[in-house]
Parts: C-alpha cells; structure tokens; sequence
C-alpha cells in the first residue's frame, strides 16, 4: 500500500482529534443537545442534551485528508462527492431538529428527495466522468462480474439510500456507527489494495477521522455524530462499494446494516398488523439488545465483532 494512505489516515485522525476538543463546547454553547424518548431505553435519559451533529468533526478530518490526496487519486472524488452530499443533507436536518425546533427535522419526503438527488449527482459523474463500469464483482465466484444493462441505475438508487439509511439507523449506541464503519472501513483499504481501486487515500482516511472521533464518542460520549455524521457515513460506504465495483459485498461487510434497517421494517410491519404487538423489545434491533439486558460497551462489541467477521469473509468472497 502506498505511504501516502497510512499519511492520509494520520492527517484525518490528527484534524479529527485537534477539531473535537474546539467543536464540542461551541456545539453545546449553541445547544445542539441530544433529545431522548421517554418511553425508550431508559438508561438513554441521562443523555439527554449530549450534543449531537459531531459529525462535522470526523468529515472535517476526511476532508482535510482528501484534499492532499485528490491531486494524485482523482478515483476518491465521487467518493467524497458522496460522503459529503449526505453529510450536508444530515447537517440540515439536524439543524431543523436541534436549532429550529422542528421535532421531525426534514420532512420525510424533502429528506427522500435529497437523497434522490444527491445520488443522481453521483451516478451521473460515476458513468460519464469516470471509467468504472456498472458491472458488480459477484462474490464467491473468483472474480466473474455481473452485468444487468440499464437495471445497474435504479438499483446503484436503491442500493446507496438503503446503505445511507442502515448506517442512520446504526447510529444509537455509544461508539456503535463509529465502530463498526470504522471496521469496514478497514475492509475497503484491503479490497482496494488487492483490486487495484485506487481508493485507499479516502477509505484510509476515514478510519483515521473515526479513530479521532472516537475519542469523543466512545461510551460514553461526549459528542453524537446525529445525521450529520450517518448520512455521511452511510455515503462512504456506498461510494467506496461501487467504486470498486462492490455493491454486492455491501450484503456481507454491512450486515449490521442490513439487519438495523429489516428490524425496524419488520416492527414497524407487525405492528401494524397485529394492531400493537411487537417482534423485538424496541426497534432498531441494538435497543432490543440492550433492553434484554446488555450494556451499550457489550453491543458494540458484538456488532463489531460481526462485522468483523463477515468483512474477513467478504475478502474471502473476492
């Protein structure tokens, strides 16, 4: 791997690490406080007024990393192009939320259509200003590619709001979204590395800017990444994914993903149709850990150690 990646990722950690200690205090002097449910985990109450939008700390760290790297990896732009249209998207709705007031932030559907068009912007410039094709790696299979002709576009839609909104929903937890992107972002150098990408700047880069995070959002934290910080987190993965022509291994690297969002689809579903039960305790599904009796530090483990496990074998399945 090239020196200027391992660079990279230390210049991101330092700038994380330097930018959490000036912008945690400016955040809580504006009051960008966490508000919690009442009727949710009740262990969650007493971070109430925690500030959240620290996600500008770590995408601080990103891009000042990235900017020294676009000169000589042109392949990290859309990347970062996708990382920080749904950090900026984040950042509105939790100024909605936390500044204005607005208890649901972004209306959903003013949300859906940013989303919608931030993703249009990032397939327009992956076919048209780049040489990766649509084509995906399909796992498993020692490199055979999978080619669905004009299907490849609504599903890169469907495929990076999805992520973008697993990730969203992973956040919750202490140090949850954190570590464990931080894991597949680990993932993503590796795959880079072996499948010549070209990558590596930014996926190092980002594991630097969490490692600085999480010295401020690990339990228990002092900062929440809020939207701010997931959306975007949920933008670099799906980003890095079709750059390397990976959307498929987004179904084994982000399984803790994949599961936080069918946990809430599916409560949600049950318990409109059985008119008030439930399936799980509370949805998303790492609420349900905790209300059966483990501590947030024992769910982030667990998740991590999951996702670290199906990262090993999705290098495995390339």
């Amino acid at each position: 791997m090239d020196k200027r990646a391992i660079i990279s990722a230390l210049i991101a950690f330092v700038v994380s690490a330097m930018i959490g200690p000036v912008v945690i205090p400016f955040l809580r002097r504006l009051k960008m406080g966490q508000t919690e449910r009442e009727d949710g985990v009740q262990a969650h109450l007493k971070k109430a007024g925690t500030p959240t939008m620290g996600g500008v700390v770590f995408l601080g760290g990103i891009l000042a990393a990235s900017a020294a790297s676009a000169f000589y990896a042109p392949k990290i732009l859309p990347v970062l192009l996708l990382t920080m249209g749904f950090g900026i998207i984040g950042f509105v709705d939790d100024y909605l939320k936390v500044v204005k007031h607005r208890s649901d932030g972004l209306y959903p559907r003013q949300k859906f259509a940013l989303q919608v068009a931030v993703t249009a912007v990032f397939a327009i410039y992956l076919i048209f200003f780049t040489d990766v094709p649509l084509t995906m790696r399909i796992p498993f299979t020692g490199g055979r590619m999978l080619d669905i002709g004009y299907a490849a576009v609504p599903l890169l839609f469907f495929a990076v709001i999805g992520t973008v909104n697993g990730v969203n929903f992973t956040d919750g937890v202490d140090g949850l979204a954190s570590t464990v992107t931080l894991v597949v972002s680990v993932f993503f150098t590796i795959a880079s590395v072996i499948l010549k990408g070209g990558i590596e700047p930014i996926t190092c880069a980002v594991g630097g800017a969490l490692l600085g995070f999480l010295l401020f959002n690990a339990y228990p934290a002092r900062v929440f990444m809020g939207d701010t910080g997931s959306l975007a987190l949920g933008g670099f993965v799906a980003g890095a994914a079709y750059l390397m022509q990976l959307p498929l291994f987004i179904l084994l690297i982000g399984l803790i993903y994949l599961v936080e969002v069918l946990s809430v689809i599916l409560q949600v579903s049950y318990f409109k149709a059985t008119h008030g039960k439930r399936i799980f305790k509370m949805a998303p599904i790492h609420h349900h850990f905790e209300l059966s009796g483990f501590s947030e530090t024992q769910v982030v483990a667990l998740f991590s150690v999951v996702t670290a496990v199906m990262c090993m074998i999705g290098l495995l399945a390339l």
